[in-house]
C-alpha cells in the first residue's frame, strides 16, 4: 500500500483470472479457451495485414468490424459496439450504463468480475441468491434496481435460461437496463440476438459477446456489444472518453474474417457439445453430480471428496482445472471441455485419485 495511491485503489480487490501455468506437461482445463484453433481465414487475415501499415492507427469506429457483426446477426451497424475484449465492453458497460441510484443485480454466483467494476465505480449491488438448483430465478429481480446483468449461460455453473424467460425479464424491467453476457451462447443456448431486429428493438437490452471462447481468438482480444442504438450511443461516448483506439489493425482484421466464418465456428463448437456430453456420462459412472451445462465447461462435484482436494490432486498429475473457494460452490470444479484426448486423460486421471 502507498500514500500515493487514490482511495479507490485501497478498497479495491481485483478480478483473479484463471491461472496460466508453465508447466511442461500440462493439460489445461480451468480458462474456458477453445481447444481448437481459431479459423484459417482469421489467421490469414491477420498475417495480411502484418505490413507497413502497422504505423497507422486503425480506424477507431472499427466501421468493417461493425458491418460484418450487424450482417451477421440482421441488425443494423450503429447497434454494435466493439471493444477490447468483452471484459473492456463491460467496463464501459458498468461506467456508463448500471451507475444509477439503485443498486445493480447479479445473481450471488456468478462472473466474479461484476463486483470488482462496481467497486472500481463506486456502483452499488445487490447479489441475488440462485435457486438450490443454481438456475436463475427470473422472479427473483424484480425489486427496483439501476440494472441487472448476468451471463446466460451462467458462469460459473454453466445452467442457461431460454429466451422467453428473458423477454419476461425485460417487461418487468423498463426502466432499467438488462445485460446478458452471451460469452458461452455457441455451445447450446438460446441467444436474444433476434430481440434487437427491427422496429421492435427493446430500449433497454444489451448483450455482450466475446471472439475468445467459441471464435477461439482470446489472444487477439475482442468483444462487441449489441442493443438499441440509444444504449450503443451512451457506449460510443464512454468509449471515447478513454480509448478511441481499442481494436488494432490486426484484431479487426482477424475478428472480421473469424465473423464470416460461420462454418468453422459450427464445426468446433459441435465437437465441444460431444466431448461434453461424453464426459458428463464418464464422470456420472464415476460418481459425480453434475449441472446441466450449455457451455463449453461444466460445473460438477463428487459427494464423497472435498473439490479442493481433488483439484490439488489433479494439479499435481499435471492437470489444470478451476476451483473456487467460496460458499455454496466450494466442493465444486469448473472444468473446460478440451478435446476427447484430454477429456480422457482427465477421466482416467480421477479414476487413478478415487481408486
Amino acid at each position: 500500500m502507498s500514500r500515493f495511491w487514490s482511495p479507490v485503489v485501497q478498497t479495491l480487490t481485483p478480478y483473479v483470472p484463471g491461472e496460466q501455468p508453465q508447466m511442461q506437461r500440462l493439460v489445461k482445463l480451468n480458462t474456458n479457451e477453445s481447444p481448437y484453433g481459431p479459423s484459417p481465414k482469421a489467421l490469414a487475415a491477420i498475417e495480411a495485414q502484418n505490413n507497413e501499415d502497422l504505423r497507422l492507427y486503425p480506424d477507431p469506429e472499427g466501421a468493417a468490424l461493425k458491418q460484418a457483426i450487424a450482417k451477421l446477426h440482421g441488425l443494423n451497424p450503429n447497434q454494435v459496439f466493439l471493444g477490447n475484449g468483452s471484459d473492456e465492453v463491460l467496463a464501459h458497460v458498468f461506467a456508463g450504463l448500471l451507475k444509477h441510484n439503485k443498486p445493480v443485480h447479479f445473481p450471488d454466483i456468478t462472473y466474479s468480475f461484476y463486483p470488482v467494476y462496481c467497486k472500481l465505480f463506486g456502483i452499488e449491488y445487490k447479489m441475488v441468491p440462485l435457486a438450490n438448483s443454481f438456475e436463475i430465478e427470473i422472479a427473483d429481480y424484480s425489486a427496483p434496481n439501476g440494472g441487472i446483468i448476468f451471463p446466460n449461460p451462467n458462469a460459473p455453473t454453466g445452467r442457461s435460461i431460454p429466451r422467453s424467460e428473458i423477454e419476461s425479464l425485460l417487461a418487468r424491467n423498463k426502466d432499467s437496463v438488462v445485460v446478458i453476457d452471451e460469452a458461452y451462447v455457441d455451445y447450446g443456448t438460446e441467444s436474444c440476438i433476434p430481440l434487437l431486429r427491427g422496429d421492435a428493438c427493446p430500449e433497454n437490452l444489451l448483450i455482450v459477446h466475446t471472439l475468445s471462447k467459441s471464435r477461439a481468438l482470446a489472444g487477439l482480444r475482442v468483444g462487441f456489444a449489441v442493443g438499441h442504438p440509444v444504449l450503443i450511443e451512451g457506449l460510443e461516448r464512454v468509449k471515447n472518453s478513454f480509448n478511441s483506439y481499442p481494436l488494432g489493425r490486426l484484431a479487426q482484421a482477424g475478428a472480421i474474417a473469424a465473423i464470416d466464418d460461420q462454418a468453422h465456428l459450427e464445426q468446433t463448437s459441435k465437437k465441444v457439445i460431444q466431448t461434453r456430453t461424453k464426459l458428463v456420462s464418464e464422470l456420472k459412472a464415476l460418481g459425480f453430480e453434475t449441472l446441466p451445462s450449455t457451455a463449453n465447461f461444466i460445473f460438477t462435484r463428487h459427494p464423497q471428496h472435498a473439490g479442493v482436494k481433488l483439484y490439488q490432486a489433479l494439479r499435481d498429475r499435471g492437470i489444470i482445472v478451476r476451483h473456487f473457494k467460496l460458499p455454496r460452490i466450494e466442493d465444486f470444479l469448473r472444468i473446460t471441455i478440451g478435446t476427447d484426448v484430454q477429456s480422457g486423460e482427465l477421466v482416467a486421471t480421477l479414476k487413478e485419485i478415487l481408486a
